[in-house]
C-alpha cells in the first residue's frame, strides 16, 4: 500500500513537556520506529506538524529587538527543516542501511482572500497560563485562544491548501522508492503575485488539511493522522464520550468537533477516504500500523454498497 503518515505537533513534542531539542529528538526517535515499522511492508510519505515548534521560533524572533521578526513562513522553513532533519536522521537509524529518504520544505499555495486571514484561528506555540498569556498579548498584540481552563495559546490565521508546487517532484521521488518527508509544517504558505510570482505570506496551513491534500495527489491507499490521542470521539469531555471505531465520511461529517483540533483531522479524513478503495485513520503514533489494519483508532472509508 501507499501510505500518507502524518505526525502531529504535538505527537512530536507533548503537552506539558520541554521544548528542547533533547526532547524532541527522543520524541522522534519514537515515532521513527512506528514508521519504520510501517515502511518495510508498504511504500510511506511523511508530512508532519510543526505547531509547538513555529510558535517557539516567533516567540525566540520577538525577543530579539535589533531586527523586525522574521514572518511566518520564513519561521515555518525553519521550523519544517530542523524537524525535517530529525525525522529523516531518526528513519535512517531505523531502517536498513541501503534504505533512500529525503526530505523536501514543500511550498503550497493559499488563496489571497481566503477569508481564514480575517479569523486567525490556528493554534501555535506553547501553552500560557493567564498571567503569561496577558503579558503576551501586550508585548506583541498576538490573538489568544482558551484551549482549556487557564490555558491559553496563540492564533494565526489557517488557509485552505489548494496546489502543492513541487507534487511533481515528489511523485517522481516517491515512485522511485524513495521515502518522502514533505508537506511539513502544512507547507510553507505562499500566494501568486500579481507578477504570477510565487512569495511568502503570514499564516500556517493546518498540516492535516494540507498532508490529505498530498495523499489525494499521490493516489495514496491509505491516510493517517498520528496525534496523542486514542481515536475520533463523539462527545468529547462529556460523561457519554464515545471513541469511533469505524464510520463513513458521511456519518462523521454529520457530527460536530473543535475547529482548531480534531475538526481539521475529520475534514480530511472525510475528504479523503470519499473516494471508495481509500481508507484514512485516526489515532495515537504508537497505534499506527494496528490503525493501519483496523485494530485502534478510528478509520474512516466509503462502504461498499
Amino acid at each position: 500500500m501507499r501510505v500518507v503518515v502524518a505526525l502531529g505537533g504535538n505527537a512530536l513534542l507533548r503537552r506539558g513537556e520541554p521544548m528542547t531539542a533533547e526532547v524532541q529528538r527522543a520524541n522522534v526517535r519514537k515515532a521513527a520506529a512506528a514508521l519504520a515499522d510501517l515502511a518495510r511492508d508498504h511504500t510511506v510519505v511523511v508530512a508532519h506538524g510543526n505547531g509547538p515548534q513555529v510558535g517557539l521560533l516567533a516567540l525566540q524572533a520577538a525577543a530579539y529587538k535589533d531586527v523586525a521578526p522574521y514572518p511566518l513562513d520564513i519561521l515555518g522553513a525553519e521550523s519544517v527543516g530542523m524537524i525535517g532533519y530529525l525525522v529523516e536522521q531518526e528513519l535512517a537509524n531505523a531502517l536498513p542501511a541501503d534504505t533512500r529518504l529525503a526530505t523536501l520544505l514543500t511550498q503550497i499555495e493559499v488563496e489571497r482572500d481566503d477569508p481564514a486571514f480575517a479569523r486567525p484561528q490556528k493554534p501555535i506555540g506553547p501553552v500560557y497560563d493567564d498571567a503569561e498569556a496577558a503579558r503576551a498579548r501586550s508585548a506583541h498584540g498576538w490573538p489568544m485562544v482558551e484551549e482549556a481552563k487557564g490555558r491559553w495559546r496563540r492564533v494565526v490565521p489557517s488557509p485552505l491548501p489548494k496546489r502543492i508546487t513541487q507534487i511533481g517532484a515528489i511523485r517522481l521521488l516517491v515512485d522511485a522508492g524513495v521515502i518522502v518527508v514533505c508537506a511539513g509544517g502544512g507547507g510553507i504558505p505562499v500566494i501568486r503575485n500579481q507578477d504570477g510570482e510565487l512569495e511568502g505570506i503570514e499564516a500556517v496551513i493546518d498540516k492535516d488539511r494540507a498532508a490529505g491534500l498530498l495523499a489525494g495527489q499521490l493516489d495514496a491507499d491509505a491516510f493517517l493522522m498520528l496525534t496523542d490521542v486514542e481515536a475520533v470521539y463523539e462527545g468529547w469531555g462529556t460523561p457519554g464520550q464515545r471513541a469511533i471505531r469505524e464510520a463513513t465520511p458521511a456519518m462523521l461529517s454529520a457530527l460536530s468537533f473543535q475547529a482548531g483540533s480534531m475538526g481539521p483531522k475529520v475534514e480530511a479524513a472525510c475528504a479523503f477516504a470519499a473516494t471508495r478503495g481509500r481508507v484514512a485513520g485516526i489515532g495515537r503514533l504508537e497505534d499506527a500500523r494496528a490503525i493501519l489494519e483496523g485494530e485502534a483508532g478510528t478509520r474512516v472509508r466509503k462502504m461498499e454498497p
